[in-house]
């Protein structure tokens, strides 16, 4: 992007950029980062500041590091780190040869830490976390010094020596910054800067069993790295004086954090201590399970990059939170999915029809549409036979006025085939009804009558004798509550699981063009919605997860708006 370009329609984040680039702030620098911790699968919210960090980069000629904040041996695992990798890049973005680690640094930043304790701006304490946190105080009560605050710069050298070298046990004791304990910010009161863990770390093994703290190693790791717009959610705001004072006592970069409004979405958790409960109790089948609004739960069920990062640009970036409508995100997805997926006929419910004036080993090859929205896709042919499926629904023995599909006596169209009428219908020993019979009209081969006449439905359909077994499973919302963490006291997130939030479908039928359809490709079946192959599906079975239904309640929220 031009410097010259004008700022009046970008967000408060780049213009900040755009406006340091023409002030030559970082002589002519644009360097951003997206810092996940590897102690869960990203998710939807993730996305929303990977599309702000690098699309910044790419905008602006910058560049954009992924930098791993490994300083948790506890909570980080190597699968956590390839998923994240795999997320972003199927997102559509690369860091090239800017990948890090905060264990990149921690020599560094015990170094750094050195310094400090020289400088009489930190120590190393023996108070308990639980005596930490009563010492602490509260908003309206300032915390009270540490007993161990006074230590001499040299006992704090030797003791954070010794807590390096594996001597004192875990929790025993910690390194604390000299701050202010009656700040009114509570995280300059006197914040912990490295614990003892003895616990192995992913990269560097035993190597370390004191780790540095979020606080400490964030800012540090900017600086280092010489980032320039360190843009962070906006629960990180109060953190910002903290990272502040330490890279002024140290005296070295200072990056320029800029916070923004994290992503909310109705009818969803965006907490990985919640996901990972979620997954953990086995109240859904994984991190990938298309119920989450994990990455790859969305990419599971359908989704594509393109319709994230249109949602990620449409909500844009702000400075006050806010709960986004999950139907926006659906609405993405459909507009994406519209202009990309193949037509193939499927049938979830199977109704059998027989054709009874229909020759009974005729097969007729009809040419079908594959994408009316792209002209280049071209048409595909279908076998149209003597017996067929249509969906249970498109059927009512005893319709209600405004039912206009098939019925007894009524005519229909088939979709590409033909006009036919009901004019019998077989049930079972309960009542229901297991077969139709109708009649065909062949002079409305393909759809039209030569004559004129109307019908005012169109089923879609598979035949009996061509059509592929399938599973299909059609997802709804994983929580039955717009705001999932609104419950009644003494419960939690959980009591608001939907229970009906997957229903599975073990008697599909799909047109044939189906066959070997490889893991990921998206379809739309016709009058149905979009749907993927799931990675379950094989040679011997096909297995399709529903991404969205063809119904857009985000165009009828938008039409209400407009009318009011």
């Amino acid at each position: 992007m031009s410097t010259n370009d004008s700022t009046a329609k970008l967000d408060f984040i780049r213009a900040i950029v755009a406006d340091d680039l023409k002030t030559n702030k970082w002589d002519g620098r644009v360097h951003t980062r997206f810092p996940p911790e590897p102690n869960g699968y990203l998710h939807i919210g993730h996305a929303k500041a990977i599309c702000l960090n690098f699309g910044i980069a790419h905008e602006f000629s910058g560049l954009c590091n992924l930098r791993f904040d490994d300083t948790n041996p506890i909570k980080e695992e190597a699968e956590y780190i390839e998923s994240i990798k795999q997320d972003i890049r199927w997102l559509g973005f690369d860091w090239g040869d800017r990948l890090f680690y905060a264990s990149d640094y921690f020599e560094q930043m015990y170094q750094y830490a050195v310094q400090l304790i020289k400088k009489g701006k930190a120590y190393v304490c023996d108070l308990s976390a639980e005596q930490i946190r009563e010492y602490r105080g509260t908003l309206t009560k300032p915390g009270k010094n540490s007993p161990y605050r006074s230590r001499s710069v040299e006992e704090n050298l030797d003791l954070f020596q010794r807590m390096r070298a594996g001597e004192f046990e875990d929790g025993a004791r910690t390194l604390r910054a000299k701050i202010d304990m009656a700040s009114p910010n509570l995280n300059m009161r006197d914040p912990v800067m490295y614990r003892i863990l003895h616990a192995t770390h992913p990269r560097t093994g035993g190597k370390w069993c004191i780790y540095p703290t979020y606080d400490w190693a964030h800012g540090l790791e900017d600086s280092v790295e010489g980032i320039t717009h360190s843009i962070c959610t906006l629960e990180f705001e109060n953190h910002r004086p903290l990272y502040n004072w330490f890279l002024d006592e140290l005296g070295i970069f200072h990056s320029q954090q800029i916070e923004f409004a994290r992503l909310n979405l109705t009818y969803t958790v965006m907490s990985k201590r919640k996901l990972l409960q979620l997954v953990r109790d086995g109240l859904v089948r994984g991190w990938d399970d298309p119920r989450m609004p994990t990455i790859c739960g969305l990419r599971r069920r359908g989704y594509s990059p393109e319709s994230i990062r249109n949602f990620c640009q449409l909500i844009g970036v702000n400075k006050f939170n806010s709960t986004i409508d999950i139907a926006l995100l659906e609405h993405c997805v459909r507009e994406d999915l519209n202009k990309t997926s193949p037509r193939v006929m499927a049938v979830l419910r199977p109704l059998k029809v027989v054709i009874d004036n229909y020759p009974k080993d005729k097969v007729e090859r009809l040419e079908a549409v594959n994408n009316p929205e792209d002209p280049s896709a071209g048409t595909r042919k279908v076998a149209f036979s003597r017996e067929l499926y249509i969906e249970q629904e498109d059927f009512m023995e005893e319709p209600p006025k405004k039912f206009y599909r098939l019925a007894p006596g009524r005519e229909v169209r088939l979709r590409y085939a033909y006009f036919v009428t009901c004019t019998d219908v077989v049930k079972d020993k309960n009542g229901q009804v297991v077969e139709l019979h109708c009649r065909y009209d062949p002079a409305t081969r393909g759809g039209d009558s030569p004559d004129g006449r109307k019908v005012k439905s169109t089923l879609h359909w598979v035949s009996a004798a061509h059509a592929l077994e399938a599973e299909v499973r059609l997802y709804d919302h994983l929580f039955r509550n717009e705001n999932p963490d609104d419950v009644e006291q003494g419960a939690d997130f959980k009591s608001n699981l939907n229970q009906n939030s997957l229903e599975i479908l073990t008697s599909c039928r799909v047109e044939p063009s189906l066959a070997g359809a490889a893991q990921g490709s998206r379809y739309q079946f016709e009058r149905l919605g979009y749907f993927c192959v799931d990675p379950d599906s094989s040679d011997t079975k096909l297995v399709f997860n529903r991404a969205v239904s063809l119904r857009d309640p985000w165009a009828k929220i938008q039409k209400a708006q407009e009318n009011r």
